[in-house]
């Protein structure tokens, strides 16, 4: 009987371009990240199978849980190719979060999924970190994910990542748009950006337009291009919460995938539409400049990007200009924006002739 003639015989893990070693190491770095995220209920301690979690001490006593799950779609793309991974964990707690604050829920806990061809410690440690970073801006404990090396499933230097978040709302204090009215008054809230939808578009018009990404942009000349598209979406826990709990917001928005025109009817009740005016805000410079590049119809843009406003409150009347004031004294730029009337459930954004570079008044509705 003869021996292996040598090594190349032999089977491994790693051989199959796996390392295992690596992958003790990432959970090693990030664990300080980890803890840094601990709060009330969770001790943010990484290693086991699962994350415990203990709603008593995060003060519930009889809470509803609400679970959501996001990714950050193609921008993630635009970080691999412009070495942009701080920030886009941010983009991906962001998605989540202000999923969960739009039904009253307080994000208690995330956990992440991260995967790759090859793990590249540098770049995974410096994705994760941003994971943690926005968590600890919105207040939820990092407690535990999935890094996964998978040989052949991505190019060189391709990852992806998705998340998924856990938040608690005491019984009677969900909002489900039940108590929005005729009447009601529409404040938004200034966006950071193109936030983490639209991208598809974005990296097209990139690509068609040669676009210089790493020059600045031609809107402010104080600033890269790639840093304006890259910009983390914001996250409006924080800021949102307290009034929540205080029974003065009737309906919550997140604008993404869909924009204001498909977004906002989705909190409505029967029976009640939602008027914009987008008169009543300036249009971001990044969204004219994306606009103008694409020739984008002002209803496109409606229903694309959320044209620099990020959530949509429906208040009451007598509510609306105290909370306005409240909520830009916490830190946020907002926007009175339209109104709620009677009629087939859905959004109109109208527009005057210039407004979103338009040739003459625009209107565009979308029934839900």
């Amino acid at each position: 009987m003869s021996a292996p003639n040598d090594d190349t015989d032999r089977y491994s893990y790693a051989r199959a371009g796996v390392n295992i070693a690596a992958g003790n190491a990432l959970v090693k770095a990030i664990g300080p990240l980890a803890r840094a995220t601990a709060r009330p209920g969770a001790d943010a301690e990484l290693g086991g199978f699962g994350g415990f979690f203990d709603l008593r001490a995060a003060g519930y006593k009889d809470p509803l849980l609400v679970a959501g799950n996001d990714g950050v779609g193609t921008k993630v793309k635009l970080a691999i190719d412009h070495d942009r991974h701080d920030a886009i964990g941010i983009d991906l707690v962001a998605m989540c979060v202000n999923d969960l604050i739009v039904q009253g829920a307080e994000p208690l806990f995330f956990l992440d999924y991260f995967a790759t061809g090859k793990l590249d410690n540098g770049v995974a440690e410096r994705v994760i970190a941003g994971i943690a970073e926005g968590c600890r801006m919105a207040g939820c404990a990092l407690i535990g994910g999935e890094t996964a090396e998978m040989p052949g499933m991505y190019a060189p230097g391709d990852y992806d990542l998705a998340g998924f978040c856990v938040g608690a709302v005491e019984r009677g204090e969900q909002l489900t748009g039940d108590a929005v009215a005729a009447g009601d008054v529409l404040l938004g809230l200034a966006s950071s950006g193109v936030h983490s939808n639209g991208y598809s578009l974005v990296r097209r018009l990139a690509a068609d337009k040669g676009w210089k990404l790493d020059r600045p942009a031609l809107f402010d000349n104080e600033r890269l291009l790639i840093d304006h598209l890259i910009e983390p979406t914001r996250i409006y826990v924080k800021t949102l919460l307290p009034f929540i709990r205080a029974g003065r917001i009737h309906a919550l928005a997140h604008i993404t995938g869909g924009g204001l025109l498909e977004n906002v009817p989705r909190v409505l009740p029967k029976g009640l539409h939602a008027q914009i005016d987008a008169d009543a805000w300036e249009q971001p410079r990044l969204m004219a400049f994306l606009q103008a590049q694409g020739q984008i119809e002002p209803g496109e843009m409606a229903r694309t990007f959320n044209c620099g406003v990020g959530m949509v409150l429906a208040v009451a009347p007598d509510e609306a200009k105290g909370l306005a004031a409240d909520l830009a004294a916490a830190g946020e730029t907002v926007f009175t924006i339209g109104t709620i009337v009677a009629g087939e459930r859905g959004c109109t954004v109208t527009g005057s002739d210039e407004t979103w570079s338009a040739q003459g008044a625009w209107t565009a509705t979308h029934h839900a």
